[in-house]
Order: C-alpha cells, then structure tokens, then sequence
C-alpha cells in the first residue's frame, strides 16, 4: 500500500457492525503495535492502517473493488429496472428471429431459434397456421414489451417523487438545485477541461506576493505585546476523543480511510499523537492532508461558467 498511489486504492466497503467483525478488529490490534512503532510519518502509519482495514475486510469475506476509486459522482442503476431491460432486449431479439422466419429466412440459427421461441406451446412448425400463430406471438411480445416499458417509468416516477418528497424535508436547496440542474442540463457545449485547469490552477497553484502597506506595520507593532497562546499539545486522549465524536462511514478523503478504522484500532492513538505533534511543530503537513478532489459543476444555462 505504501507504493501505490491513493488515488488507486480499492473503495474499503462499509461493513457490519457485528460482533464477528468487532473481534477480527480487535484482534488485529496487537499485530499493529510493531508496525505502527517503525513508522517514521503520517504518510506510513496511514498506509499501514488502510493495509489492515484491507485484511480485515478480505477476512470477513467483505466485497471490495478492484478497480481505483471513481472521483466523479456514480448514479446506480436498480436492479429491478436491469433485469426488465433485458428482458425487454430479448424480447426485441426473438421479435427480429421471428420476423425473419415469416419472411421466407430458414437459416438454422432461425430455426433453431423459433423453435426454442414456441417449446411447451403446443405449436409446432409443420401447422399449416405456423404463420398466424408466429404473428399471434409477435403481438404479445409487442404488448408485454410496452407493458415493461410502462412499469419502468412509473419505477422511475415513483421513484423520482419519493427522492424529492425526502430531500424536501431534509435539505430544500439541494433540492431546487437539482430541479435547476434538469432543466438546464444539455442545452449547451461543454465546459473544455483544459481551460478550467488552466483557470484554477492559475488561482491555487501559483505563489502569491500580497502586499506590504503601512498599515500592517502599524498592527503588527500593536499587537507585539500580545502574549502568545501555550504551546498545542496533542495527547492521545485527544485523538480517542475527536474520533469518538466522528461518524464511522463519512465519505473519507482521498486515501479512502473512513472514521471507523481509527475507532477501531485503538493502538494508533497513540503514534499518530505523537506524528501529529511533530507535523504541528515542524509547521509542516504531508501531502495525504492537503490533497482533495475537486468537482467543477456547471451553474449557468450554456454551461459555460463552473464552480
């Protein structure tokens, strides 16, 4: 883990918080300590931890993703909806066979098909009505098709009423920027991804020079006889207790640690105290800390203008 980009971890899952799961956590705790004792950084006691998260889940028998992480945000697709599309896509299929067939094409893999199509209906392909009985079908198909078809927009209209009937109530002005965002979405080019890297990284990738006027001398000599604040000491109570506080499955930042790992292996409190501490005193932060993901959304009707 330490070698791979965090970018390229696997998503650790949410997993149960069961007692079986709660002892495979506790047990690993004792093997931490002479890991967590060689770590010279926040960067390796990190990947340590994310490294054991990992085991865990892989001996609970947890599902993880072997591809990187997405950055971008993913709508799933319900599986009630999949299971009728295809069947809609064979239905359409044995409609086109079927088709073929009436229209004079006896090629095996036509046949073959038509009877797989009408096996345990009592029809056979030597009737002399083969034709109207073929047609019969096709019509049902048509209809259960169109049937299908109704069922997956009232899904999704159901489906779309709840979902704002409860972001209503738990947070209106997603709501209204969401209603925005449909009606505006497509209307206009695409915002060119080269020239939003170039915009914001002009604002937060290049050093600043701020001015000197005299007034900032004038504060600065006013507030010399200040007395500074006592040194920050950072204990691992003080870690056990931001922690505690935490929500265990909030989405985590780019290296993919969510809150319950650190609840868990309580052996770290301790060592990241005392790496925090340093970072603190060196007035330096690794790069694990300082590195997000940024989402550039558009804002106007001819999407041309993101945030």
């Amino acid at each position: 883990m330490r070698s791979t980009p965090l970018e390229n971890r696997p998503r650790l899952p949410r997993i149960a918080l069961s007692k079986r799961n709660r002892a495979v956590v506790r047990a690993l705790n004792p093997m931490l300590v002479t890991y967590l004792e060689a770590s010279r950084d926040l960067c390796e006691t990190n990947s340590i931890l994310f490294g054991t998260a990992l085991a865990v889940c892989r001996i609970i028998g947890a599902r993880l993703s072997t591809a990187g992480r997405a950055t971008g945000q993913s709508s799933a697709i319900p599986a009630r909806r999949i299971r009728i599309e295809e069947r809609t896509v064979k239905a359409r299929t044995l409609i086109g066979k079927q088709i073929c067939f009436r229209s004079g094409n006896k090629k095996p893999r036509i046949v073959r098909t038509i009877r797989m199509a009408i096996a345990g209906t009592n029809v056979s392909l030597f009737q002399p009505d083969i034709m109207q009985k073929l047609t019969e079908r096709i019509d049902d198909l048509k209809q259960r098709i169109d049937a299908w078809g109704t069922r997956i927009r009232r899904y999704t209209e159901r489906s779309t009423r709840f979902n704002q009937n409860r972001l209503f109530q738990s947070d209106q002005r997603r709501l209204y920027k969401s209603l925005k965002r449909s009606m505006v979405s497509g209307t206009g080019p695409a915002p060119n991804q080269a020239d939003n890297v170039a915009f914001w990284r002009g604002l937060w990738s290049e050093p600043v020079n701020h001015s000197e006027d005299p007034w900032t001398e004038v504060v600065a000599s006013q507030c010399a006889s200040i007395t500074h604040m006592d040194p920050v000491i950072i204990t691992p109570d003080d870690v056990a207790q931001a922690v505690r506080r935490a929500p265990n499955w909030k989405s985590p930042v780019l290296d993919g640690l969510h809150h319950y790992w650190l609840k868990g292996f309580m052996v770290c409190h301790a060592v990241l105290a005392r790496q925090f501490q340093e970072a603190l005193n060196q007035k330096l932060l690794p790069s694990l800390f300082t590195t997000g993901i940024t989402h550039l959304v558009p804002i106007d009707q001819m999407l041309e203008t993101v945030v």
